[in-house]
């Protein structure tokens, strides 16, 4: 079950799909990095955001607190529905889902003010068509997030690192500065309140010949982690 930590429907448990389709996020990793993103684009009040690759919606309820709208976009049919049955659920005013892409995203030219997207589609090299898209819908002035694993750092990083060996931090970060955006690196941990939460989890990200190898070697029912929260203003 996922539970929305904030606003009205604060403590409210919801379900989630089943699988490797959607990744977790920590109560505090996300509270961390949505302080990061009021940081860099300021209050949200008034703003018109996207989610882009919303998922099953986990986080639209976080930034229809205090944007004036939120529309979230997602690709695959029975998460887009979970997002929206989340929206009926939380009775959610001025949030909507729609059915799409970054490579198509269904909305109109300088029609949004922030655009999120978390650990969907832009990992490096080869996610140019969606930045072009990001840049059309982006209102002048707008700001871009991205949110991907730093794969650089942290224990959490030397285990992707494994499970993905053709990933390469230093290409990726070329990449990124090529496109004209800027990063700030987050530190951060994950933490459950048992350890059989923290291997279905890690079970979920990983496969099972490597998570048991984690298993076996890494004590208690947390790690430390560390993401990369790429993000540029277009002029």
């Amino acid at each position: 079950m996922a539970r929305v930590i904030a606003g009205e429907a604060g403590g409210r448990r919801l379900a989630v799909p089943a699988g490797r389709d959607t990744r977790p996020t920590s109560d505090r990793a996300r509270e961390g990095l949505f302080g990061t993103i009021s940081s860099i684009a300021g209050p949200l009040d008034g703003a018109r955001v996207l989610d882009l690759g919303c998922g099953s919606g986990f986080h639209l309820p976080r930034f229809a607190q205090t944007a004036s709208s939120v529309v979230g976009v997602e690709p695959h049919a029975p998460l887009a529905a979970l997002a929206r049955q989340r929206i009926r659920d939380l009775s959610l005013a001025g949030v909507s889902v729609l059915d799409g892409t970054a490579q198509r995203i269904p909305l109109g030219d300088a029609s949004v003010d922030v655009a999120h997207a978390r650990w969907a589609y832009f990992f490096g090299p080869g996610c140019e068509p969606g930045l072009t898209e990001l840049e059309r819908v982006l209102r002048p002035g707008g700001t871009a997030f991205v949110i991907d694993n730093d794969a650089s750092r942290s224990t959490f990083g030397r285990w992707f690192r494994t499970a993905m060996p053709a990933h390469d931090p230093v290409a990726i970060e070329r990449f990124w500065a090529r496109q004209g955006w800027s990063r700030e690196r987050i530190d951060m941990r994950w933490s459950f309140g048992s350890r059989a939460d923290f291997e279905s989890v890690l079970r979920i990200e990983f496969t099972e010949t490597l998570a048991d190898g984690i298993m076996a070697d890494h004590e208690g029912s947390g790690v430390d982690y560390a993401v990369s929260l790429w993000w540029r203003t277009f002029a």
